[in-house]
């Protein structure tokens, strides 16, 4: 495996010249755009021949310059061992990081629903990192249930949180950022307990309409 150029040689200089990229994508993020290299590259007063050393594609910039890009678990390192205190750890410091980061957030999303016809990539919102993230708070689960009755339930839970439901709330419900925060943790052990007393999220909708 390669090591990253960032990695050899004057490190400290060229983290702060790929700090500079990120934080360049970032704001074109915030104005309204899918950054390229070369534009984070011009914002940030870095050559276009110096920028492709750190980020060889368009994608690869974005990945970074999303606000959950580095987060490859939420777990804390003292995670309770039950699933309903895994979930509420998990689900705290997802909304935490969405409510954060709400202006990129949200232009995320936007960017996602409406994307530029020319790019040949999805943009990293669409990645599934929140599945993952729920998926692992929920493993104490497995002796319980499926693997596909646990999949159903996590994408129960990731539903009613992250950027979606932070917007539509506010939004649409009228809550302020901390109720709407409060709402998706309260949804997520909703969602668990009704699980746990009256089975999974059915797989369609019974034929009686019950």
């Amino acid at each position: 495996m390669s090591t990253p150029y960032e990695e050899i040689g004057r490190t400290g200089q060229k983290q702060r010249t790929r700090a500079a990229l990120v934080a360049a994508a970032r704001d074109i993020v915030l104005a309204g755009e899918t950054p390229t290299v070369e534009q984070a590259a011009q914002q940030a007063g870095i050559s276009r021949t110096t920028a492709y050393r750190y980020f060889a594609n368009q994608r690869a910039l974005v990945l970074a310059a999303h606000p959950e890009t580095g987060a490859t678990s939420l777990l804390p390192p003292d995670a309770p061992p039950d699933a309903a205190g895994r979930l509420d750890a998990v689900i705290a410091r997802f909304t935490r990081l969405v409510a954060d980061t709400e202006a990129s957030q949200r232009t995320m999303l936007r960017l996602s629903l409406d994307p530029d016809p020319g790019a040949h990539h999805p943009l990293p919102l669409r990645q599934g990192r929140g599945i993952d993230w729920i998926g692992e708070a929920l493993q104490p689960l497995r002796d319980d249930l499926s693997e596909a009755e646990l999949h159903r339930l996590v994408l129960a839970v990731r539903s009613a949180t992250g950027i979606e439901a932070l917007v539509w709330l506010t939004d649409i419900g009228g809550l302020t950022v901390p109720e709407a925060v409060a709402t998706m943790r309260w949804s997520a052990q909703a969602l668990l307990h009704a699980t746990l007393t009256s089975g999974p999220p059915p797989v369609t909708q019974p034929a009686d309409g019950s």
